[in-house]
């Protein structure tokens, strides 16, 4: 009887030390959905109020009323100047007054899956696709928008498992007349695995240029009334923001805008996780935003790009783009010094604009003020600004915590981690370090590159 024993619990032992460090996140999830009592020999993770590491003293920082005071920027207003139109534009003259106003009626609960338009049999977006029920609108803080605008004809996708930058691409591909699924999209978004944590919106922005008929751009720094805009010129819109979803710790999330109301104040949102018709308020959806710099994506045909250029303006620009951000991040930082996202957003726009030894001293304020630990699994500005202002032990340190949090299934980590080895001189610690980030993702190109300088 004791050797029965024993072998029971040498088995126990043996399920319980797979179950720990062989099976990846996606089969350890599934077996606490059948045996919820497994969490608790889950490998630690930092707790849902822990923040990223505090930096260590450089002798280098930048006073925050110095960091601030420097960044005084006079950049343009959201108004858009008319070009003389083109052919291609000739039939979408922007307008103050829309022909029609098309009623936002969403519920608290998801409705039906619509299926794939009849008309689109292949997986390529076609040329042909939506075309603007009302005249274009300009930008303008003044402009009068339809109060109400809804875009229909999407095929929403409840997300696989982390599986929301492909679920999100594909919903808004099929507005388009997309008929592929997310598994699709992922194995061009995820060709490492399903445990790859971060689809960047670059990447989001590479499979829609390679893979349908489209164009796309991402930009930061974005408005409400940008939004708007571009919902109510038939373009819609993912959003990459932060979320605290019942049962989970803060995380990144895309969400996919398809209308909105004016009435109620409030967007109504293709989420991936929630439901199809999501409803969400203007000043929570644009707090929430603010944790990813106010980042965007936009699809559109080729033929209609006119038309965006007109709209988003100043925004074509990357620069500009990242002007705008950082003067939104100057004036919440100063309104609230202690305010972590908007001083982790003036670091990100400050490495756009490549001025890395205050965006370093703008993350190492972000980083006392608190941000949630989970920000470097889905954003590389630290790394970049402290690799850029010659703070390498900085960058390990960060590569460390993302290390020690999970995300050694986010190539970004190990590609930082072989820049910062490298710059110290350890090639063959820097090669392993690429040599990873390109087992997590074939398909980047940097490491790639950083892998070839070095000898493989």
């Amino acid at each position: 009887m004791i050797g029965l024993f024993v072998l029971g619990m040498l088995g126990i032992g043996g399920a319980i030390a797979a179950f720990r460090f062989v099976l990846e996140p996606a089969q350890q999830e599934r077996v606490m959905e059948a045996l919820p009592f497994m969490q608790a020999f889950l490998p630690p993770r930092p707790g849902p109020d822990d923040t990223l590491p505090t930096p260590q003293a450089s002798g280098t920082e930048v006073s925050p009323e110095d960091l601030l005071s420097g960044l005084s920027l006079t950049v343009p207003t959201e108004t858009v100047p008319t070009p003389e139109p083109t052919q291609a534009a000739a039939t979408e003259q922007p307008t103050d007054a829309p022909t029609h106003e098309p009623t936002l009626a969403p519920t608290e609960q998801p409705t039906a899956e619509p299926t794939a338009e009849a008309a689109a049999p292949t997986g390529d977006a076609q040329a042909a696709a939506p075309q603007p029920t009302s005249g274009p609108v300009q930008v303008s803080n003044d402009t009068i928008l339809p109060r109400t605008v809804q875009l229909t004809g999407f095929n929403y996708q409840k997300q696989t498992w982390n599986n929301c930058g492909p679920a999100n691409i594909t919903m808004t591909l099929s507005y388009f007349g997309w008929t592929q699924d997310q598994a699709f999209a992922a194995t061009f978004l995820k060709p490492g695995g399903r445990e790859d944590k971060n689809v960047s919106p670059q990447e989001l922005v590479a499979f829609v240029e390679e893979q349908s008929n489209l164009d796309a751009l991402t930009r930061v720094g974005g408005t409400v009334q940008l939004l708007k805009s571009l919902l109510a010129n038939n373009f819609p819109v993912i959003v990459e923001t932060g979320a605290r979803f019942e049962g989970y710790d803060w995380l990144g999330h895309y969400r996919t805008l398809v209308g909105y109301d004016d009435n109620q104040g409030q967007f109504l949102i293709m989420d991936s996780f929630l439901g199809e018709n999501t409803i969400e308020g203007y000043t929570q959806l644009d707090a929430d935003w603010k944790h990813f710099n106010r980042t965007f994506v936009v699809l559109y045909e080729p033929q209609r790009t006119d038309l965006i250029q007109r709209l988003l303006g100043d925004y074509m620009d990357e620069r500009m783009a990242a002007q705008i951000a950082l003067e939104q991040a100057t004036a919440e930082a100063t309104a609230n010094s202690t305010d972590g996202h908007a001083w982790f957003n003036l670091g990100s726009s400050l490495v756009m604009l490549g001025e890395y030894e205050r965006a370093a001293s703008a993350f190492d304020r972000a980083r006392v003020a608190g941000v949630p630990w989970r920000m470097t699994w889905y954003q590389f500005g630290p790394f970049e600004a402290y690799y850029g202002a010659q703070r390498y032990n900085e960058v390990l340190s960060l590569v460390d915590a993302n290390l020690a949090s999970g995300a050694e299934y986010v190539e970004e980590t190990y590609y930082w981690q072989g820049r910062a080895l490298e710059a110290l001189g350890n090639s063959t610690g820097a090669q392993s370090a690429y040599r990873s980030a390109l087992r997590r993702n074939p398909r980047y190109e940097q490491a790639q590159a950083a892998l070839d300088r070095i000898g493989s």
